[in-house]
């Protein structure tokens, strides 16, 4: 039976992830910083591996990984954890910009290298990054959160060279806006998503990392075919297309 460990599991597509590998026979290992949602998951889905997790603490990381795979080893490891705040970047304060970077960008190593030693013990190892859209060009009004996902997508490159040599396939999923509480609930809505539209909800992206973890899709996986054209388009068009469709579309 494979294993996949998987952070920020409580809500939104770490919850439809768990809940779809679950349903598929897996050991699902899930953490979040949020227990109380995390331990109603947990009840749901009988018989999963489930703790509280902050990942932007390496040590705790460490411990989470180390004591999952004590139970039976670790195939998978999604990087689901992440946040955003749409708005002027003016406007959000340093310490939030600072806090979308720490979760999204070092949590995400931090949870990979406690992993590592880890996944080197299974025959079928596999890193999935959640990144998006905005990791093709800068996105207005998600400035930070576009910049982490480009540090994300970076990071997925090269350690898919690093790590692949060594037998551990690295690979991220990259939606455009998903149907989720933190696009739907957020203050300020982002020009682009009202142009845009939201049409992807959370089980979309949960059957993304399902093939993703079960077959070689690749580096980098689009999902939803208007975000395919438009990174088609950045292939076959000149540069400046693409700033200046996204100058268009984000305007107030």
């Amino acid at each position: 039976m494979k294993r996949i460990f998987i952070t920020g599991a409580a809500s939104g597509i770490g919850l439809a992830t768990a809940t779809l590998f679950h349903n598929n026979g897996w050991t699902v290992g899930i953490t979040d910083v949020n227990e109380s949602a995390l331990r109603e998951l947990a009840t749901r889905l009988d018989g999963c591996w489930y703790r509280q997790l902050d990942v932007t603490d390496d040590l705790a990381c460490q411990h989470a990984a180390r004591d999952f795979a004590a139970e039976g080893g670790l195939d998978v490891l999604f990087n689901c954890a992440g946040i955003l705040q749409m708005g002027r970047f003016e406007d959000i304060p340093a310490a939030r910009h600072k806090q979308i970077m720490d979760i999204n960008v070092t949590g995400l190593m931090y949870m990979s290298l406690a992993a590592y030693p880890y996944l080197l013990e299974s025959k079928t190892p596999v890193v999935i990054n959640m990144s998006s859209a905005s990791a093709m060009y800068g996105t207005p009004h998600f400035s930070s959160y576009s910049a982490s996902k480009f540090a994300v997508r970076s990071l997925t490159e090269s350690l898919d060279i690093e790590w692949g040599r060594q037998g551990i396939r690295v690979a991220d999923v990259m939606p455009p806006f998903v149907s989720t509480p933190m696009v739907t609930d957020a203050e300020f809505r982002a020009p682009v998503i009202d142009r845009m539209g939201v049409n992807l909800d959370a089980d979309d992206i949960a059957n993304a990392v399902w093939q993703t973890a079960n077959q070689d899709t690749g580096v980098h996986n689009p999902v939803g075919g208007v975000f395919k054209l438009m990174k088609l388009g950045d292939k076959l068009l000149p540069g400046f297309t693409t700033r200046m469709l996204m100058k268009f579309m984000s305007r107030e």
